[in-house]
């Protein structure tokens, strides 16, 4: 694949997310994925069977989207720096549903074989995301 067709499989994978539509990494993901920076929350599947189970939690929990601020591609892989955006109307492991509204920046890297996402590191602000829930102080507070 070009690395445009790489660019819009990882488009096309955040905007599946953000629709809920979970069956779709059937088709966009390889059933051995390895994500190199889970969640930070433990008891996930490996593989897309895992990722599957951490994006049902965050959706069912924190419905929000993802929105592209850039993306380069070079051979195999996209980096894509984005910014995701919810509400946490559900729990989350150790977190109470807080009603409050949720931003995180993040940079991820992909890693594409075969037409599917085959590897995953990213760079998540989860700082700033617990921060916001008050699971952690702010530095005012």
């Amino acid at each position: 694949m070009s690395p445009e067709e790489n660019k819009r499989l990882v488009r096309r994978f955040y905007e599946e997310i953000d629709r809920g539509n979970l069956d779709a990494m059937d088709e966009l993901v390889a059933e051995d994925y390895l994500d190199h920076s889970p969640p930070p929350f433990p008891g996930f599947a490996p593989g897309r069977e895992g990722l599957k189970q951490a994006f049902r939690m965050f959706w069912e929990s924190t419905p929000g989207t993802h929105r592209i601020e850039d993306q380069i591609a070079e051979g195999d892989k996209v980096v894509t720096r984005l910014l995701a955006e919810g509400v946490q109307s559900g729990d989350l492991p150790g977190i109470p549903a807080t009603g409050r509204t949720v931003k995180m920046t993040a940079t991820v890297i992909h890693r594409i074989e075969n037409g599917r996402l085959a590897e995953k590191w990213s760079d998540k602000d989860l700082l700033a995301f617990l921060q916001q829930l008050g699971v952690l102080p702010t530095p005012e507070t």
